[in-house]
């Protein structure tokens, strides 16, 4: 059972300065914050699944380079592949760290800064400036259980986002700093204007999704197109920042994965019709237990693809917390794995 916490006392007046680096299980997911707001993701975003999220077909938009942090093991040898993730690690920590600095240098004179407090802190800030926080601007913090180190903790931001500590963390005070460090770096990056879905932004990212498809220039006007559905959301959402645009589409990367957005293709649902429906579809438990019902009809069809499955998203879990990227698209399914399994282990079905 994840262990949850709420941030301590606010630290005065944090800066929006930027820089140039960006629970409880799901039964009881009642307890963690949802609803929209405004952040980004590390090194520029996950804003991917260009049609595969939007529409179905054409595959994966990664917006700026979001493979910067990401730990690369193309060495030939194994050394080689430490080295890779040692000095991927090392950029990741000194990026975080000097976002911090910058941060306490704003907020408390040059003294050192809590970051789980100033994390608060921040989103406190926002809703006090009319920010869009439907439930309110607390952080969630989720402490892996563990006996020994290295510590693991997740912390989820007021819209959804979901961070992790990234370095290996010798007690769960330190694994707590870690998520908010890189959680802060994050939120403060966010609101750059750089961030900001505009009609440039919108023409750079379409142009960039056609080019790595192939598709047709027409497609891109077209909104039952992979492309054209990926644009129609792009357009949908200007003026947002691209975390907020990250959580809208991880609600598509989870339907993608599960299948429904096939299912819906099949009964000639246009893609329009769908992202219109489910741009305004909150990810609640709700939708996790219908997500978790396929997964256990499948379960009977083939059985072990649910723990099969379930390994391949915890692994893809830790890699990417490891690498200081936005977690929430792999967590979510892990939980709904999890829920799954667990039904199936007991012989049970979910109440739909």
């Amino acid at each position: 059972m994840m262990q949850h916490h709420q941030s301590g006392r606010p630290v005065a007046g944090p800066s929006s300065s930027g820089s140039n680096n960006s629970g409880n299980t799901v039964i009881n997911r009642s307890k963690v914050i949802k609803g929209p707001s405004s952040r980004t993701t590390n090194g520029g975003g996950e804003a991917s699944s260009a049609s595969a999220s939007a529409g179905g077909e054409a595959g994966h938009y990664n917006n700026n380079n979001n493979n910067n942090n990401t730990i690369k093991g193309g060495g030939a040898t194994a050394a080689s592949v430490s080295a890779n993730e040692f000095k991927t690690k090392t950029v990741l920590k000194e990026a975080v760290d000097a976002v911090v600095s910058s941060f306490a240098k704003h907020s408390q004179g040059y003294g050192r800064v809590n970051v789980v407090e100033a994390l608060q802190e921040f989103w406190q800030m926002k809703q006090a400036r009319g920010a869009d926080l439907k439930n309110g601007a607390l952080v969630i913090y989720e402490s892996v259980p563990s006996s020994s180190p290295p510590y693991v903790c997740y912390v989820t931001l007021p819209g959804g986002s979901c961070f992790g500590s990234f370095q290996n963390c010798p007690t769960k005070a330190e694994a707590r700093r870690s998520a908010a460090k890189i959680a802060l770096m994050n939120s403060v990056f966010n609101e750059h204007p750089s961030r900001q879905i505009s009609d440039d932004f919108i023409e750079k990212a379409v142009a960039e999704a056609r080019a790595s498809f192939k598709g047709d220039p027409d497609e891109a006007d077209n909104p039952n197109t992979g492309i054209g559905a990926f644009r129609f959301m792009l357009e949908a959402n200007k003026g947002r920042t691209m975390l907020e645009f990250q959580e809208l589409m991880t609600v598509f990367q989870l339907l993608h994965w599960n299948g429904s957005l096939k299912a819906m293709r099949e009964r000639q649902c246009s893609r329009q019709e769908v992202v219109a429906h489910y741009s305004h579809r909150a990810l609640d438990d709700d939708m996790r237990s219908q997500m978790a019902l396929d997964w256990i009809a499948r379960e009977q069809e083939t059985p072990g693809i649910v723990s099969r499955e379930l390994n391949m998203a915890e692994r893809e879990l830790e890699a990417a917390r490891l690498a200081g990227r936005e977690l929430r698209f792999p967590k979510e399914k892990r939980e709904i794995l999890m829920l799954a399994c667990s039904q199936v282990a007991h012989g049970d079905g979910l109440s739909s």
